[in-house]
């Protein structure tokens, strides 16, 4: 594991080591070049996870003053319990820091905000070729089987 891994919620200080980030994520899934996020939409998430009125939320993970890891989180209602559900909707390590256990310390993290909300659910999605993640997912939670749909409208 790198140095010691502080897991925190992010500040507005973090703005460049996230958006490098947060770029790596998107890049991950695709959205990079003629296809990535237009600026406006990186601003806007920004702009979200610094607001405490906003069901967004973001962690960060630091080592050795630097950024390597991130979590984005939101807490929403549903139809099957009384309580808000938490959608872990991004999670990112920097490559170099990949295998080194921030990934989980960052979801524990999430599940320990949720403890403090008395949210007892925390669900989230991964493509099925992400057999890294998939490998550490499967010894944290349960995979549904459920498959996501998605329209543009």
């Amino acid at each position: 594991m790198p140095s010691q891994v502080i897991i925190r919620p992010v500040a507005r200080q973090d703005h460049a080591g996230w958006k490098s980030l947060w770029a790596g994520y998107n890049a991950f899934y695709g959205r990079h070049g003629e296809t990535a996020l237009p600026d406006n939409i990186v601003q806007s998430t920004w702009q979200r996870l610094l607001l405490p009125s906003e069901p967004v939320h973001g962690l960060v993970a630091e080592t050795g003053g630097n950024l390597v890891g991130l979590a984005h989180f939101i807490f929403h209602r549903n139809m099957i319990q009384i309580e808000d559900t938490c959608y872990l909707q991004d999670l990112f390590t920097s490559p170099d820091c990949r295998g080194q256990g921030v990934a989980r310390k960052l979801i524990e993290e999430v599940y320990a905000v949720c403890k403090t909300r008395g949210v007892s659910r925390v669900y989230w999605h991964t493509h099925a070729s992400n057999n890294v993640a998939r490998a550490l997912y499967d010894k944290i939670a349960a995979n549904t089987g459920f498959l996501v749909y998605r329209a543009e409208i």
